[in-house]
């Protein structure tokens, strides 16, 4: 990764077109073939950038650019459309290079797999009495996250998400749906878990009799004891 903090002014000419006036910035050249204008404010977001695949390439810069103060200029072409990206550096006041080599990813906590085993291992979180018939259900339009049944014996459909909106209730009727139209398991009712439910999925799975349940990660894994707290 290269960096480096110059004076410059940014165009990005193509599709649409942007400017930067003058103005000290931190200019941020990937490996992946990025390049990333970024300012020491407005949150963490690039002010301008160019993703990959794109070419980047110094040129000398035109004569009345030079009368102007321009020391030298980037351009950065995307390879797959006419989107140009121009950086004109006026003074630049660091550069340094570093190898970050490969990076091994992100690795996510409390992802929906992790819920889905917890919830399976602590199926009693549902309620008193139920049980686990499998995980990852399969059915024709795609696999229910679990599927129990309840101290009644009723079978129960449970769709899990980390956050819980409108689109998680959609998934979670359409599995009814198709659940209810086997007479070995009808009738089916749903289970909304989340560690976190919006307020409008919550009002549409209620109009829909499906049950909202908020998980607790932390007390799931055992790593907070909820009778502890205060609030």
């Amino acid at each position: 990764m290269r960096l480096v903090i110059a004076k410059c002014s940014v165009d990005y000419v193509g599709r649409l077109k942007a400017h930067l006036p003058l103005a000290v910035r931190l200019l941020l050249v990937k490996a992946d073939g990025s390049v990333l204008v970024h300012s020491d404010g407005g949150s963490y977001k690039p002010l301008n950038w160019m993703s990959p695949p794109a070419t980047f390439r110094t040129t000398t810069p035109a004569e009345t650019e030079l009368e102007d103060g321009v020391s030298e200029q980037w351009i950065v072409q995307s390879t797959k459309t006419d989107d140009r990206l121009i950086v004109n550096i006026y003074e630049q006041l660091h550069e340094s290079s570093h190898d970050l080599g490969v990076d091994p990813g992100l690795i996510k906590d409390g992802v929906e797999a992790d819920l889905q085993r917890l919830l399976a291992e602590q199926i009693h979180t549902l309620g008193e009495g139920f049980t686990l018939i499998r995980r990852e259900y399969f059915t024709a339009i795609g696999p229910v996250d679990l599927l129990a049944r309840d101290a009644d014996g009723a079978t129960v459909a449970v769709e899990l998400k980390r956050r819980g909106d409108i689109d998680g209730v959609e998934q979670l009727t359409r599995y009814l749906e198709l659940l209810n139209r086997d007479p070995l398991l009808a009738p089916v009712r749903g289970v909304f878990a989340a560690q976190q439910i919006k307020p409008q999925a919550r009002v549409l799975a209620t109009d829909r009799g499906i049950e909202c349940l908020t998980l607790d990660y932390d007390a799931m894994r055992g790593v907070d004891d909820s009778s502890t707290r205060l609030f």
